[in-house]
């Protein structure tokens, strides 16, 4: 058995002809001898009437709160009804569909609502349905604890539903199916000469989908990678073949970068050891930071001095816990977290050089810089994005 997992976003599924055209996709999937099995999303996005945030405006923030198994009941509504909604379209299309909760599609979770994290994902339900000749229809960004009970993923669950049973079932491919043809170089409301990424590598679009490119989610990439399940990111709305992930992504290409992502709001801050000295939590402060739920990145330690960044939406938590720990520091806010990705830096000479060099062309400083196997950092000011993205989609020849 052939078996595909096609997942559908809201946006996918939020209007008569748009399920019209996801009909198609599918029936394509079964003209090439597949066996779908279809996740979907809850209809549309923010405002829309079933999108999980207007669901959630229905209840106060209070009862969400203190009431997570309620509000994920509620949140899985949404799903749910894609599936109903799609298995009647393919219905009047004279294919049997099956509409089925993530907990009915074997996908079993611990207690933590709201996040929940998967246990184990059980296929027979899925496997009887395939067999009979139907097609699945799951609703994403949802489980069902051991006790019965409805769970949701966290944002961005959908890609993690299909993931997990393209896994489960050892499917020959996931395919994401979204507004946009595929991965690009580099974000094309910025960079106009932004072009389709044709192959990747699970490791590099982890680094696109953690700093701040929003095509599919982190978690959704690591459950690929570990069961070693091609994904490929496709648009709805057209033919285009997509950006394909898998392990070793474009063998054939010349280019050392892969593309260009950034993250805005970041807050550079600098703990000078001179002016703490004598104050015995400047050494426990990465310590203090962790403890206090503060996520750092570009983290430098020197002699004399620490800097990392956070994001801006914590930094007066961050000034409190200073002040509470009798730490004094700087920062410099809005900025923003420039990554230049690619498999084949490591080992490359002269690429931080050329990055630079790229950069002070163009008259932008460049504020602190960190670099792995696959990435390297440059933070500016945010004023600076759009023409530091450019230079550098430029330099490396992306277009």
């Amino acid at each position: 058995m052939k078996i595909l997992v096609q997942k559908f976003g809201g946006t996918s599924v939020s209007t008569h002809e748009r399920r019209k055209m996801v009909i198609k996709k599918i029936k394509t999937a079964l003209s090439e001898g597949f066996n779908p099995v279809v996740v979907v999303s809850a209809m549309g996005r923010k405002g829309e009437p079933y999108a999980t945030d207007t669901l959630l405006s229905l209840i106060d923030t209070m009862f969400k709160d203190n009431n997570k198994q309620a509000s994920d009941l509620l949140m899985s509504c949404g799903e749910t009804l894609s599936t109903v909604i799609l298995c009647n379209e393919l219905y009047k299309d004279n294919l049997e569909a099956v509409p089925l909760t993530g907990g009915q599609a074997g996908i079993i979770t611990d207690d933590n609502y709201n996040n929940a994290s998967v246990l184990n994902v059980e296929t027979e339900n899925l496997i009887s349905i395939l067999k009979e000749g139907k097609i699945p229809v799951v609703a994403g960004f949802q489980g069902q604890n051991e006790k019965g009970f409805i769970t949701t993923l966290g944002r961005g669950g959908s890609d993690v539903t299909a993931a997990l049973l393209g896994v489960a079932l050892n499917a020959e491919e996931v395919q994401i199916y979204t507004d946009v043809d595929g991965i690009m170089t580099a974000d094309p409301r910025l960079v106009s000469e932004a072009s389709l990424i044709k192959e990747i590598s699970y490791n590099e679009v982890f680094q696109f989908a953690d700093q701040g490119a929003k095509v599919i989610h982190p978690r959704a990439v690591e459950i690929a990678m570990k069961g070693n399940i091609p994904l490929v990111i496709k648009n709805t709305m057209s033919n285009c073949d997509g950006t394909l992930i898998n392990s070793s992504g474009d063998l054939d290409t010349n280019s050392i970068i892969t593309g260009i992502t950034h993250m805005s709001n970041r807050v550079q801050v600098k703990v000078n050891y001179e002016q703490n000295k004598n104050n015995e939590n400047y050494n426990l402060l990465l310590d203090v930071l962790a403890e206090n739920m503060i996520s750092i990145d570009l983290i430098n330690v020197f002699p004399k001095e620490n800097i990392f960044t956070i994001d801006e939406k914590d930094l007066a938590k961050f000034d409190s816990i200073m002040t509470n720990i009798g730490l004094t520091y700087s920062c410099i806010k809005n900025c923003s977290k420039i990554a230049i990705i690619g498999s084949r830096i490591r080992g490359v000479p002269g690429v931080m050089a050329k990055v630079l060099k790229a950069l002070i062309r163009e008259n932008i400083e460049v504020l602190q810089t960190a670099d792995s196997h696959t990435t390297i950092w440059c933070l500016v000011e945010e004023k600076h994005t759009n023409r530091a993205i450019n230079a550098l989609h430029k330099e490396f020849k992306l277009g």
